[in-house]
């Protein structure tokens, strides 16, 4: 077997754990340096195997590689790019072979979501047709838990417990201001067709707050609603609600919806917190403070899961086995055997059904009135947020998180516009 060397890139918005899945593929890739020659990253995703901008990782010290493993975000940089298909933009494919081509690059790992399978699965069709077969391994990785097959995706399991804590946290301190102040609190998470992540705010309700969730897989009903945080109010003095980003109205509406579309086409969300503060404030009058998680729940690497962490390692680190194996197109997962206690093992599923497939939160999992989770969804979500994995601090009381040196690799082909 020749020596061909692997490329890397990282791909949509990143997590606590993506960096995990990067030391698994380039410590793996390391320890069989008679099959796999160097690993390289692409700066900013797979926008930097269009525009030729590979970063050398053989650079980078084991230290450094093994310290991705406790730092949040893309050590390499990712893109929000969606390759166009084969038919409207053959030529962006046609340069990624060519830069494959100058690089010997035999492996291709694309750490990402549902759009970067996609992606993986034509590189792996394209190639072989331009006589340069190209192995490639999609690395899971999606906060939003909604790629098929696998039990779930590394990121989520992060986002979950930083959600649930911080629920939590925030409703204790509601209900000790609740008698003369703030009544209501929204808090407002990722998830733009699933309700996975608001589906582990909701569960705070196992710790007696009283919660109102708002998911995308439910119509909103403002009535109904209205009706059910007043209820809570009644009873408790307080009402806690979880609204995902992707909550709409019954004509399909996001509630967040800002009118503007991000780099996929998908709508630019983010809003849908202060919306439903402001009907409960204009239809009950009480007094509220809403909060957007954002960014900070999936960078939120002190507060890691620590079954996240470990999942997002081994499928980096099965990828490479696969693809030593003789693998290709494929994506590895993640298998539960058992919910208690909580074991899984690695299985892998191939591309062509995973790329372009969303998977939702079953309605199973859903309470019958819709603003809850089941006792069945709740054995589900535990078990992902087991465990701490936490960062070294320095001195100063701040995490010791790694910044790459991130050294470039010459050019060899003319540029490319994208």
């Amino acid at each position: 077997m020749s020596v061909k060397n692997a490329f890397y890139a990282q791909s949509g918005g990143v997590t606590a754990v993506i960096n995990a899945s990067a030391c698994g593929v380039i410590e793996t890739a390391r320890k069989h340096s008679d099959k796999i020659g160097t690993v390289y990253a692409g700066r900013n995703g797979i926008i930097g195997a269009l525009t030729e901008e590979l970063i050398d990782t053989s650079k980078e010290s084991d230290e450094n590689i093994a310290a991705l493993k406790t730092t949040p975000s893309g050590g390499f940089g990712s893109c929000r790019f969606k390759l166009k298909s084969l038919e409207e933009n053959k030529r962006e494919y046609e340069r990624l072979i060519e830069v494959f081509k100058a690089h010997n690059i035999g492996y291709f790992f694309y750490n990402g979501g549902g759009d970067s399978a996609d992606t993986c699965y034509k590189v792996s069709q394209l190639s072989e047709k331009m006589g340069f077969p190209v192995q490639a391994i999609h690395v899971p990785k999606t906060v939003d838990n909604d790629l098929p097959i696998t039990d779930n995706c590394p990121g989520f399991g992060s986002v979950a417990k930083y959600i649930a804590v911080s629920t939590l946290e925030a409703s204790y301190d509601v209900r000790s201001m609740a008698a003369t102040s703030t009544k209501i609190f929204v808090i407002e998470v990722m998830g733009r067709h699933a309700g996975w992540i608001a589906a582990a705010g909701a569960l705070v309700e196992d710790y007696g707050i009283p919660v109102v969730t708002l998911f995308p897989e439910v119509e909103f009903n403002q009535e109904k609603f209205l009706a059910a945080v007043d209820a809570k109010v009644k009873e408790h003095g307080y009402c806690t609600i979880v609204v995902s980003e992707g909550a709409h109205w019954p004509d399909g509406k996001f509630l967040a919806e800002q009118g503007t579309r991000d780099s996929f086409g998908h709508a630019q969300l983010g809003g849908a917190a202060p919306v439903v503060a402001n009907i409960i404030k204009d239809a009950l009058g009480y007094k509220f403070h809403w909060a957007v998680a954002d960014y900070l729940q999936r960078a939120a690497r002190h507060l890691a899961s620590a079954s996240d962490v470990e999942q997002a390692y081994a499928l980096g680190e099965a990828g490479v086995n696969f693809a030593l194996d003789g693998d290709n197109s494929i994506m590895p997962t993640v298998v539960r055997t058992s919910n208690n206690p909580y074991t899984w093992e690695i299985g892998k599923a191939p591309l062509s059904e995973v790329a372009n497939v969303e998977k939702m939160m079953p309605m199973e999992f859903i309470s019958e009135d819709g603003f809850g989770i089941t006792d069945g969804c709740k054995e589900y979500l535990y078990p992902l947020m087991q465990g701490e994995a936490y960062p070294e601090y320095d001195d100063n009381g701040m995490p010791k998180y790694v910044t790459l040196d991130n050294v470039s690799v010459d050019k060899k082909l003319d540029n490319f516009e994208i």
